[in-house]
């Protein structure tokens, strides 16, 4: 019914079009779009598809780091909130009822305005800063990746899977021993010195640039026909093992269980998920499209020729230079231009009045939501916990950490992956304050192409996307934490 739905919207809606003599296409994706963005990876995108991109970008920071931060933000303060402390309490009980109920746009212009009432730029601030506040925004020194950064990094993740393996064993050492085995503190020393080991070792994989390139080298043969081909093949096969372990966890000593409607209808949405996609991949596949340099290529060519630039990249990076794999960058007040306008030169990092507002305000108001989830999750911990935690002579922070918060986090995370998304959706705000995220420059296309519909549907996919990625990650970690009954 839905797709039934859907295809008689799509029907009228390009009967519509015709009648009223209106395109509807994504052509302009590989059309310059005539337009700069003021922040983000590219500032001068040559292609709709890039400022896009760039945008997309935009949001994902402002998204990914505020949840990090509005989770630390908001934990710190619902501990608070349940202090023994009177001013502590009241403290937290205070920023929560106010940041809560102010409108997060006004927020977003408080800050801002705040913002852009500090001082400008001077002569007297040219020069090589560690942290810096204008009427320009905040920049700060930083840690960036550099010569070997790839190389380390592989190295790390290798030194991750060791230092659980040897946290594990220790763990192991400790339950049969009923000595301190210490796992954490082997773990960290186990990553530490394979990070330090790894520093100086690491131009000894440049061999593995050979393996990129050719695994670029073997995408790239593929024909662009065979693409369609393999993203429906793969749809279908992800839908059937899907299929074939809900099956397997619905089966009993004695046979298949019975299954209910909800499983039924599980089932069938994953099938019938496969099968768009199978349209999707044969129907927009083939569509042709003009790229940036002048050329045209059909869809399945360009997602081609994309991931094996991917592969080529992660190549031109494993040449086995030697090198810090990371460097320190700080921030510079420099003079540019025959005009003598003072700018924050390229060097540190750089959050602008717009992304430091948006940021802010973001982050503030969802951390009171959260600081509210985990205030609501100690409670509901039974009191008998912290009074056995007491009588066994823990600390506050101690039985905090180790017993009220693990078995709360069962009950907050539920809520607290609704508040993810409402933080991730909220960035489309910065609008507002003309920051460069998705909805902005979706904006500005859609007044240079007059391509209203595309534009929408490129929003509706990137926050569908966004929003059951996010939910995924809680979910999974939602049934890792649940309670096991038999």
């Amino acid at each position: 019914m839905v797709l039934l739905f859907f295809k008689i919207l799509g029907g009228e809606a390009s009967k519509n079009f015709a009648r009223s003599d209106i395109s509807f296409g994504f052509g302009w994706l590989g059309d310059p779009p005539g337009f700069s963005i003021r922040e983000g990876i590219d500032l001068q995108p040559n292609s709709g598809i890039r400022a896009l991109a760039v945008g997309g970008l935009n949001t994902l920071r402002v998204a990914f780091s505020g949840i990090v931060a509005a989770t630390l933000l908001g934990t710190v303060i619902g501990v608070a909130r349940l202090s023994k402390n009177f001013i502590v309490s009241k403290l937290a009980s205070f920023y929560i009822e106010t940041i809560r109920n102010v409108p997060l746009l006004l927020q977003m212009f408080f800050w801002q305005v705040l913002l852009q009432s500090r001082s400008s730029l001077t002569e007297e601030s040219v020069g090589t800063k560690l942290f810096d506040v204008s009427n320009k925004g905040i920049a700060s020194t930083w840690v960036f990746p550099s010569t070997g950064f790839w190389p380390w990094l592989l190295i790390m993740i290798g030194g991750y899977y060791l230092a659980r393996k040897v946290a594990r064993t220790r763990r192991k050492y400790q339950e049969d021993t009923g000595e301190d085995g210490h796992p954490g503190l082997f773990g960290f020393l186990t990553i530490l010195g394979v990070a330090i080991v790894g520093w100086f070792v690491h131009p000894l994989l440049s061999f593995l640039s050979i393996l990129w390139d050719g695994i670029g080298n073997l995408i790239g043969a593929v024909p662009a026909a065979s693409v369609s081909l393999l993203i429906a093949g793969l749809a279908v096969a992800v839908a059937a093992i899907w299929i074939k372990r809900f099956l397997d966890t619905k089966r009993t000593p004695a046979g298949l269980g019975k299954l209910t409607d909800d499983d039924i209808f599980r089932m069938i949405f994953a099938g019938v998920s496969a099968l768009v996609i199978v349209w999707i991949a044969f129907k927009v596949g083939g569509a042709i499209i003009n790229k940036p340099d002048g050329t045209d290529a059909s869809v399945a060519a360009v997602l081609r020729d994309g991931l094996a630039n991917i592969f080529y990249w992660f190549g031109d990076k494993f040449t086995g230079e030697a090198g810090s794999p990371l460097a320190i960058s700080r921030p510079v007040v420099e003079v540019r231009g025959t005009g003598g306008f003072i700018q924050y030169g390229t060097t540190g990092i750089l959050a602008t009045v717009a992304f430091a507002s948006v940021w802010i305000a973001v982050t503030l108001y969802t951390a009171a939501f959260i600081a509210e989830i985990i205030r609501g999750g100690i409670l509901a911990v039974a009191k008998g916990q912290t009074e056995a935690s007491q009588a066994l002579g823990l600390r506050r922070s101690q039985y905090l950490r180790l017993i009220v918060l693990p078995q709360a986090f069962r009950i907050i995370l539920p809520p607290l992956g609704n508040q993810y998304l409402n933080l991730a959706k909220n960035t489309s705000l910065g609008t507002a304050l003309a920051f460069g995220e998705i909805v902005a420059v979706g904006s500005t296309l859609m007044n240079q192409t007059g391509q209203s519909l595309p534009i929408v549907l490129v929003w509706m996919a990137f926050y569908l996307t966004l929003s059951l990625s996010l939910s995924g990650v809680v979910n999974y970690y939602n049934r890792r934490m649940a309670l096991v009954e038999r």
